[in-house]
């Protein structure tokens, strides 16, 4: 079941001006892994504004925003061997998303030249790539999804 969605938006001008005004903007906001990840980027700030703005989008799915004490480095923007965009919590951020027995994490990035593009759903049930025995398939997941 969905437990939550968010998305989110940024032009990417905007997270470039202030990561060139102030080196602690880059450091506040991103872990070392994103920081070495989108430095070997040839087009650096597309990947740094998509990272803050699924941040921003995880925030929205779990419902908090930047209440009860998640540091933007609690949440971590990575992308697996193949590319898929996946999320890594930790400290507050991890313990609230355990805490409302969440299982899942669901990440969509984009951008343009411009501007950066996020979605983000939360779920009650497990990844349909993998996970615990007695998971649910992913047919059976879709199915739950459906309009049938």
């Amino acid at each position: 079941m969905i437990a939550g969605h968010g998305i989110d938006i940024i032009e990417i001008p905007r997270i470039q001006k202030a990561m060139e005004k102030s080196k602690k903007f880059t450091e506040k906001i991103f872990t070392i892994k994103e920081i070495e990840y989108c430095e070997a980027k040839k087009n650096k700030f597309q990947s740094y504004a998509v990272r803050f703005a699924a941040k921003e989008s995880f925030l929205k799915a779990i419902g908090t925003g930047w209440a009860k004490g998640i540091a933007f480095t609690d949440i971590e923007i990575l992308n697996n061997e193949s590319g898929e965009p996946h999320i890594n919590l930790y400290n507050v951020a991890k313990e609230y998303f355990e805490k409302k027995a969440f299982k899942n994490i669901l990440v969509s990035l984009s951008h343009t030249d411009s501007t950066a593009f996020a979605s983000v759903i939360i779920t009650n049930l497990p990844h349909p790539k993998g996970g615990e025995e007695g998971d649910s398939s992913e047919s059976e997941l879709m199915s739950m999804v459906s309009n049938k």
